[in-house]
């Protein structure tokens, strides 16, 4: 980044902000990465539709000492993220949103019990399977499972 800043003082011209933000987001995120290691953090993702729930399971999350987000929507998961998925979201998930969530192994949570739930969860080999309402401490239980699972 001080190179750039230096190539384009020296220029005249004006600094690539895009690709200083670029390589300033990549920093934060290897910076995130490294303190996940270091302090054994679990960080975590809820998806839920319902935005207002996320955040109330999120904020739980936060104050067991997890590294929680709330989401309405899937983005880019980091290095180890345990992703805790509302089932109901899947519908509108693209083939590539759906490819990720299958790699990311999801724990999740809805609730259906029903055959045809259990089976869209197991095509996304989802690692648990939770009926809402979820107790803190079985979702809790569920991340540290598959936080150990790699």
């Amino acid at each position: 980044m001080r190179a750039e800043l230096e190539m384009a003082d020296g220029d005249g011209g004006a600094p690539p902000v895009e690709r200083l933000l670029a390589d300033l987001r990549q920093a934060l995120d290897l910076l995130g990465d490294v303190e996940s290691a270091a302090f054994e953090l679990v960080p975590v993702l809820v998806l839920d539709d319902d935005e207002r729930l996320g955040e109330l399971t999120a904020r739980g999350l936060r104050r067991r000492g997890y590294q929680a987000e709330a989401a309405v929507s899937l983005r880019s998961l980091r290095p180890r993220e345990v992703v805790v998925l509302d089932l109901g979201m899947v519908g509108a998930l693209d083939g590539a949103e759906r490819t990720a969530l299958t790699r990311a192994r999801p724990i999740v949570v809805t609730g259906a019990a029903d055959p045809a739930s259990r089976q869209l969860a197991a095509e996304l080999d989802a690692s648990d399977y939770l009926v809402k309402p979820v107790e803190m401490d079985d979702l809790v239980e569920a991340i540290k499972r598959r936080a150990g699972s790699g």
